[in-house]
């Protein structure tokens, strides 16, 4: 039993170390900032006892977007609390602190409308992380158990390391943007985010499948002919790539 459970640590210990690796490799030149909250919210899910994550931003006009999500199930659950203004993202956000609860049941009060529907989706818990460099904060991750129940110390502090490196990498993708030009970083993860749902929803219907699996189906071909998610999803939305029957593609 001690060796096995020295192999599982040994195990997750690579696994941590992946994670950041991965992170860090995407932080070059001209890189998808959507993808990599993407990989944000999927280490988060691998390594911590949580079944979601989703990621906000704020806009250069000040008000919060969802831009990442590892579901379909959970990007609905973070509109559905930017529409009703409250929730623990939202509170993570305006007061730069970690908001967490252990049992939503508990939180009617609180959070009257986002508790009620995060339990009518099967969460249970939940712990709210702002992304925060020093004073300035630029959104939130959020992540759901459908278990109730706090995270572990260990999994608390790995996920703030996780988020404190998801923090500099949008911060310094706004920088270079307004190096080169007046537009805002987080405006063009934003414009990235709306064009990766369109592109979601029309491999969706053409291949009838689920919008989680479209998804799986655009950051595949992108991973596989080393392309920026954004480009693979502005060539599905012009009718120029089909993902799905692409020579190379998951199908190929």
């Amino acid at each position: 039993m001690a060796e096995a459970d020295a192999t599982t640590g040994v195990s997750r210990e690579a696994s941590i170390i992946d994670a950041f690796v991965h992170l860090a490799d995407t932080l070059v030149d001209d890189y998808d900032v959507i993808e990599f909250l993407h990989v944000l919210t999927r280490s988060c899910i691998d390594l911590v006892a949580v079944d979601e994550a989703a990621v906000m931003l704020v806009t250069p006009a000040g008000t919060m977007q969802a831009v990442a999500s590892s579901s379909e199930r959970s990007r609905l659950l973070e509109l559905f609390e930017l529409q009703n203004h409250d929730g623990p993202c939202l509170d993570a956000f305006r007061s730069g602190n970690v908001i967490t609860s252990a049992d939503l049941s508990m939180e009617r009060t609180r959070w009257p409308s986002f508790a009620a529907r995060a339990i009518g989706d099967g969460f249970q818990a939940v712990h709210s992380v702002p992304l925060k460099l020093r004073a300035e904060v630029i959104g939130a991750l959020n992540l759901m158990r459908a278990a109730p129940g706090e995270l572990a110390l260990s999994d608390a502090r790995l996920v703030q390391s996780l988020s404190d490196i998801a923090t500099i990498g949008v911060l310094q993708e706004r920088s270079a943007s307004r190096t080169a030009s007046t537009a805002s970083g987080l405006q063009t993860a934003l414009t990235s985010r709306i064009q990766i749902e369109q592109a979601k929803g029309i491999v969706s219907e053409r291949g009838s499948v689920s919008v989680d699996a479209a998804f799986d189906l655009l950051r595949s071909f992108a991973r596989g002919h080393s392309m920026r998610l954004t480009e693979v999803a502005a060539a599905v939305i012009d009718r120029t790539l089909d993902v799905a029957t692409a020579p190379g593609g998951p199908s190929g």
